[in-house]
């Protein structure tokens, strides 16, 4: 699944070719999870001009002069590619075609790509902006997991199960440690790691893939590695289900209970 880091540079290579541009057509090859019908869709958008995109949380918002928004969830297999013509990508879910020419595929084997039309918007902050207190006062309320709560949506949003296990073997927090048990001086060592691992790896996978708007890198994980055996530090790394989450971690990553 693509998250934070992935997200934001597609965002910025989306928007850098299409924001001014006119959506001339909007086709669905697969309708079952749209909550709107596909005439819906083509009143509100078609004919708008693209102002903005907007990453906000897991997802990509197409925003139009017109005051609607095209809400975009890739969910764990979505890839979007580009196509002049005839989309010839692979497992189309749906195609969106600007004034320009340009054809943006959304495509999904498992044809679980989720597209709303005017998204609700989030009711807790996004994971790059979490307030001051926030987490300490929000993590104080529940006795789950840690990984758990960062990664339901619930208290954040934007954290999946790949970097919620770098940004707790970052703070070096057991993922079972239970969230209401962490002291405030570990919380702001989760806070301070939230930030720098998704920052970091944005700025890896930039320098390596500048253009991407499909590209999903991994290698470059300390812990989240499913088919490896130990960290990039050479550490044995633990694996286990957690709420049904493959989850990856060390045994010196400090639990709390």
């Amino acid at each position: 699944m693509p998250e934070i880091p992935d997200l934001n540079i597609f965002r910025r290579n989306l928007a850098e070719k299409l924001v001014g541009r006119q959506l001339t057509d909007i086709r669905f090859l697969i309708t079952r999870r749209l909550k709107n019908t596909e005439e819906e869709f083509a009143a509100a958008l078609i004919g708008a001009h693209l102002t903005s995109i907007i990453r906000t949380g897991k997802e990509l918002h197409f925003e139009f002069d017109n005051g609607h928004t095209l809400g975009l969830h890739l969910m764990l297999y979505g890839e979007l590619h580009w196509f002049t013509g005839t989309n010839e990508n692979k497992f189309p879910i749906a195609e969106l075609m600007f004034s320009d020419g340009t054809g943006l595929s959304i495509s999904d084997w498992q044809k679980s790509v989720i597209i709303t039309l005017d998204p609700e918007v989030a009711t807790v902050p996004d994971a790059l902006s979490i307030p001051a207190g926030y987490l300490s006062a929000a993590l104080g309320k529940t006795s789950r997991p840690i990984k758990t709560v960062l990664t339901d949506g619930k208290t954040v949003v934007g954290i999946g199960n790949a970097y919620v296990d770098e940004i707790l073997y970052d703070a070096n927090i057991s993922p079972l440690s239970v969230a209401n048990k962490i002291p405030d001086k570990a919380i702001k060592a989760l806070e301070d790691a939230v930030k720098n691992v998704l920052v970091n790896a944005e700025e890896h996978i930039y320098a390596n893939f500048p253009e991407t708007i499909s590209e999903k890198e991994r290698d470059f994980l300390q812990v989240h590695r499913p088919k490896q055996t130990h960290t990039l530090k050479g550490e044995e790394i633990i694996k286990m289900d957690i709420n049904k989450r493959s989850t990856y971690y060390i045994a010196k990553q400090k639990l709390y209970e």
